[in-house]
């Protein structure tokens, strides 16, 4: 019976550490920025995969409509292809991050694997705008001990999200709309695509309506859109550590 109920017990702790490596809003494996928590009247939209051709250059439209700021986490081996498109994110505002050189499942790569992912996008991102933000998201959310590790130490901060669109198979922008709309709860990071890191080229229609009726609707109830340095700042302050930073 002892033999059975450890073994149980082992296969808890292994279900809810595989949970935990691909939770987005787990802490086990190190502090991830995942929003300011219920009530807050911000929002943060932020984008995964691009920059691609034409979406990213169509949600820029959209955004710059509506006056709001974004924050992309870029594939670096689509940086090196597009870095025309990185230096618009960064023209118009938006703040651009690390999403890894060729966006692998970061939980079954070795460590040398992991910095050489991490260092090769940062490059890639240096090269094409200078300097920019610190801020990392783990394809699919992967990450692991080792993964927290290693971005900590190239200075690296891992932002993960409190809301899904699921828009990379949606059936129509709607569809997106409705995911999002149930689960927002005020200070959340919204996650959405405007590329998929399969191969440039995707097609993130879907999504740039939908960012468009979603900014629509939250600004109308009061919602304010901020980039991801903006809500950090903010979370900062509502801790009584530190000041807003003039523009975020």
């Amino acid at each position: 019976m002892l033999g059975l109920a450890l073994t149980a017990v082992a296969a808890a702790a292994a279900s809810a550490a595989g949970y935990q490596s691909m939770a987005p809003t787990g802490q086990w494996y190190g502090k991830t920025f995942t929003g300011l928590g219920r009530g807050s009247k911000r929002l943060a939209l932020t984008y995964d995969d691009g920059p691609n051709d034409p979406h990213t250059l169509r949600l820029l439209e959209v955004l710059a409509k509506h006056d709001v700021r974004a924050t992309f986490f870029l594939i670096g081996r689509y940086v090196q292809q597009r870095p025309d498109i990185v230096r618009e994110l960064v023209k118009a505002g938006h703040v651009v991050g690390n999403h890894t050189f060729t966006h692998p499942l970061l939980i079954f790569q070795p460590a040398a694997a992991i910095r050489t992912q991490l260092v090769d996008c940062q490059r890639a991102l240096t090269d094409a705008v200078g300097e920019h933000s610190n801020l990392f998201r783990p394809p699919f959310g992967g990450r692991r001990p080792a993964v927290m590790r290693i971005a900590r130490s190239l200075g690296l901060d891992p932002v993960m999200w409190s809301v899904t669109g699921y828009d990379w198979n949606a059936p129509s922008a709607e569809h997106i709309e409705h995911k999002v709309t149930r689960q927002v709860r005020g200070g959340d990071v919204i996650l959405l695509h405007d590329g998929g890191h399969l191969a440039a080229g995707a097609d993130r229609a879907y999504t740039v309506t939908a960012t468009d009726r979603l900014i629509v609707r939250y600004k109308a109830d009061g919602y304010e859109f901020v980039t991801i340095p903006g809500m950090m700042a903010r979370s900062v302050v509502s801790q009584g550590r530190e000041r807003v930073a003039p523009g975020l």
